[in-house]
């Protein structure tokens, strides 16, 4: 496996974040954010140990609230202020703290897991268009997700899984929520041909 013509096959979870890889997790509670911290530590989870954030064991509180004023204005976050915990947030403000913080970096490929579960129509909006805007600088992503809106949406390709095989990738202008929803049952299309 690589990235960007890079070897990342014995990487840990570091050295791949450090590759470029940002990632939106399935779970934003469990997988996305520590709870008990304050939001401001939470947008900085990925890279709290470099400069501007840390010198050398010492944190540096004045970067680290002025990264996260300046990302809770960008990415829209509605709260009382940085210094509230993350788990007291809504969960569409939760997402959009980790999304600022997995934008906010420089990355060459996203990984978004079900990125809008759960979230409410203006949240929804807000994550599609940040999404789209990483796509348009060039960066990679790789979307999972069993919303074929979503899915229609935002890919340009959509590779469908069945029983963990790859059914087919198609291309996102030139098929139908029908033929994706045949893949998702496990019929091919030319199993449908042959019979007629």
């Amino acid at each position: 496996m690589e990235i960007s013509g890079k070897s990342i096959k014995h990487a840990t979870p570091r050295q791949i974040l450090e590759h470029g890889v940002a990632h939106i997790p399935e779970d934003r509670q469990r997988h996305g954010l520590i709870l008990s911290f304050p939001i401001h530590d939470n947008m900085m989870l990925c890279t709290y140990y470099k400069d501007p954030f840390a010198r050398g064991i010492s944190l540096q509180e004045k970067p680290i609230f002025s990264n996260a004023d300046v990302l809770v204005k960008q990415y829209d976050v509605r709260t009382p202020n940085i210094y509230v915990n993350a788990g007291t947030l809504s969960g569409g403000n939760q997402q959009k703290v980790i999304v600022a913080r997995e934008f906010s970096r420089p990355i060459e490929l996203l990984i978004a897991s079900q990125p809008t579960r759960g979230l409410d129509v203006g949240s929804i909006e807000s994550i599609h268009s940040q999404i789209i805007k990483k796509r348009d600088e060039g960066s990679g992503v790789l979307l999972v997700s069993s919303e074929l809106d979503e899915i229609l949406a935002l890919s340009d390709r959509i590779a469908v899984m069945y029983k963990g095989q790859i059914m087919a990738i198609v291309d996102a202008n030139k098929t139908t929520k029908e033929q994706l929803g045949l893949l998702m049952a496990g019929v091919h299309p030319s199993d449908t041909s042959n019979k007629n």
